[in-house]
């Protein structure tokens, strides 16, 4: 019986969000892709900026960096930006920072874009932890996690 009353309250469970959750894990998708994919590029990267080794690491380095500073901060920010507009916020540094990526001359402006999309990316898993588990209750938040629509 609790269940069910819960369910009403999130809009008929799972299913009544399927567009948050697709744009939610999307944008989370993207950010946890891009700490992982830059490593296949190392060697070309490196190559191509005309840097060493351990100067191309500041790529990954600087990510992780950021990231690890903005994750805890986190909660302040979504409570003094609200989720909607810390949401759209981090989007926008993580887009923004791989189109300077894109379009670098050299290793210092490559870096500087990946460092502004290491502030949308750090942000974003908290963010989208956050919104899920106040859009659903308790029971229903692993079906929300899975993106599963219940039957």
């Amino acid at each position: 019986m609790a269940s069910s009353s819960s369910a009403a309250k999130t809009g008929g469970g799972v299913s009544g969000h399927i567009p948050l959750l697709t744009v939610l894990m999307l944008g989370l998708f993207l950010a946890i892709l891009n700490q992982t994919l830059l490593n296949v590029a190392l060697p070309h990267m490196t190559a191509e900026f005309g840097v060493t080794t351990n100067t191309i690491q500041w790529s990954l380095t600087g990510y992780m960096l950021v990231n690890g500073i903005l994750i805890p901060l986190s909660a302040f920010l979504i409570e003094r930006f609200g989720v909607r507009k810390l949401f759209l916020i981090a989007m926008i540094c993580f887009t923004g920072g791989a189109v300077i990526c894109s379009i670098a001359p050299n290793f210092s402006v490559m870096l500087i874009g990946r460092l502004i999309q290491a502030v949308g990316g750090g942000v974003l898993s908290p963010l989208v932890m956050s919104v899920i588990l106040f859009i659903f209750p308790p029971e229903m938040r692993g079906k929300a996690w899975g993106c599963s629509v219940s039957p």
